[in-house]
């Protein structure tokens, strides 16, 4: 049975992080609190790792995990360019409940599944996320779930589905507010001659909050769009990424 390590606790804390660091060294899963949800993490840049991530939760290629990073720096690495409405929005947003799909570097090896070119990259808001990811570097993350089943708010809900494909479970609580993270394509600001962000998944950052710092570059609320006249708003019609499920933390 995979241990469970309340982080609350220091003594906890200092062993759970030194266990999680060595799974994620060895490819293994690791179960981690986030500002969102828990999210069941693995070396983003391991392919095995990132197929054992999906294997668990039940997932396909065509479902990839987003990357959660533990600042701009390794934002930019990851990414093929980082745009000045994008650099304002984290400035306001990170860390945070916002994940930015973006066209990945081109020069990285590595295969997170049917990503189309893109990655979504998201700052997480929790010390325990954060300490961890200062040490492994960039995770591939998606909620520590079944898919289909509610997000874990829990170590221990999350324990309860994914069991022993899971090495480590860092515990630190109930999650805060349980939202997803809000999930936005900004692929068409990279060298596109119509630039416009689009919402993939509304959640912890309303459209409001994205509006006050992005203006006319997020695409009209629904309400506004269905005033003009009928548009898809199927991520699937519009995204380069493939399209978040319903219990997809965005990563958490």
């Amino acid at each position: 049975m995979s241990p469970i390590f309340d982080c609350r606790d220091e003594a906890q804390l200092l062993s759970g992080m030194r266990q999680a660091r060595q799974a994620i060294g060895r490819g293994d899963l690791v179960v981690i609190p986030t500002d969102t949800v828990y999210g069941v993490a693995a070396d983003a840049f391991s392919a095995k790792a990132v197929q054992k991530l999906l294997d668990a939760k039940g997932r396909t290629r065509q479902m990839p995990p987003p990357v959660l990073v533990a600042g701009t720096a390794t934002l930019r690495a990851l990414v093929a360019e980082v745009p000045e409405p994008i650099e304002r929005l984290v400035e306001e947003f990170w860390p945070g409940g916002l994940t930015i799909v973006l066209p990945a570097q081109p020069s990285l090896s590595w295969d997170l599944g049917e990503t189309r070119g893109t990655v979504a990259v998201r700052m997480p808001a929790h010390r325990i996320a954060l300490k961890l990811l200062e040490e492994t570097g960039p995770l591939a993350v998606s909620s520590a779930n079944l898919t289909g089943k509610a997000a874990g708010i829990t170590a221990e809900d999350s324990e309860g589905m994914l069991g022993d494909s899971v090495a480590v479970y860092l515990s630190d609580g109930p999650s805060t507010t349980g939202i997803s993270s809000t999930i936005i394509d900004a692929t068409s600001l990279v060298g596109q001659a119509e630039p416009l962000v689009r919402v993939l998944r509304e959640g912890a950052v309303s459209r409001e909050q994205l509006r006050s710092v992005l203006g006319d570059l997020l695409e009209p609320d629904p309400e506004a769009d269905e005033a003009d006249g009928p548009v898809a708003h199927e991520p699937e019609a519009v995204a380069p990424h493939p399209a978040p499920d319903p219990d997809e933390p965005g990563g958490p």
